[in-house]
């Protein structure tokens, strides 16, 4: 069973729905842990590097934090530069401050408290501020996708109306709300049953496509090449089903993995005996030898005199 992210209400004007938020999507790719090659887990440690000038020190793929590198999704490819840079200690967590580097490679930093302090609160509502039609909005700027689903049995109805008016108004709803701590941008649409709400970027977040393609206009297409482009995707055109396209390559990983042997887990390291009891034992051991010694020494004179 999913697990809600959030709980409020979808508000408008006057009207209040109260809904719960489950993602709408479930990825599903294999993701790896680290290991030693004798299967001993990897763990990482936040270190301060000396020479922060070390190639690899400013690279995005730098080594991850213990809580990033939890869980890896496998993909493929080489691995990554690794800083050669030394290290000092590991640092404590109450330690850590975070900050930015300017374009002139000098460091701000800020305090958590002060981060927290400006940290907005998480929203009790999505605030529907306008509708718009959906053919407005660009895919590029929706980002995740959840299902708003009525949070109560008495928010059935009330929840249908405003689905089916919406449907028939042929417009979605452009609000804004806290999840977790971060503002989002949302979009609330009428799906086949339920509402979904989409995260959307804002608008500064997305590349203007022309800075990268400016060699586009006034190109000129030949009419016969376009009837011929045309002709060809009306020979691919068909009706959109989800299941015919797979993940051949996460199949194709998840057999490899299956016909592999589990590795056992390396045996625990066998504990040292501290120097006074290898002491005791081998006194212990020299007094058996005496006493066996002795006894021996006992029976072959019993057996001599009888």
């Amino acid at each position: 069973m999913a697990t809600a992210v959030w709980t409020g209400t979808l508000s408008f004007g006057l009207i209040t729905l109260p809904v719960r938020l489950y993602p709408a999507t479930q990825p599903k790719d294999v993701r790896f842990h680290l290991y030693d090659r004798e299967g001993r887990r990897i763990r990482y440690q936040r270190v301060v590097e000396t020479d922060e000038t070390s190639p690899g020190s400013d690279r995005s793929d730098a080594p991850r934090t213990e809580r990033e590198e939890e869980e890896v999704p496998f993909v493929g490819g080489g691995e990554p530069e690794r800083s050669t840079a030394p290290v000092e200690a590991p640092i404590a967590w109450e330690d850590v401050v975070r900050g930015v580097e300017t374009d002139e490679g000098d460091v701000v930093t800020v305090p958590r408290e002060e981060i927290e302090r400006i940290r907005p609160e998480r929203s009790r509502s999505i605030d529907i501020e306008d509708f718009v039609e959906l053919a407005q909005i660009d895919p590029v700027f929706f980002d995740k996708s959840y299902y708003a689903v009525p949070a109560s049995t008495e928010a059935t109805k009330p929840y249908v109306l405003f689905h089916h008016a919406m449907r028939e108004a042929g417009r979605i709803g452009v609000g804004r709300f806290v999840l977790r701590t971060k503002p989002h941008l949302v979009a609330i649409r009428p799906m086949e049953k339920v509402l979904a709400v989409e995260t959307m970027f804002f608008g500064d977040e997305v590349r203007d496509p022309a800075a990268l393609a400016p060699g586009l206009d006034g190109v000129e297409v030949d009419e016969r090449e376009l009837d011929l482009a045309v002709m060809l995707i009306d020979t691919l055109k068909t009706e959109w089903d989800p299941a015919a396209y797979a993940d051949t390559y996460r199949d194709e990983l998840l057999r490899l993995l299956a016909e592999r042997t589990p590795s056992k887990k390396p045996a625990a390291e066998p504990s040292v005996v501290s120097g006074s009891a290898v002491e005791e034992l081998m006194a212990a051991l020299r007094e058996s030898v005496e006493a066996a010694k002795r006894d021996r020494s006992k029976r072959s004179r019993k057996k001599a005199a009888g």
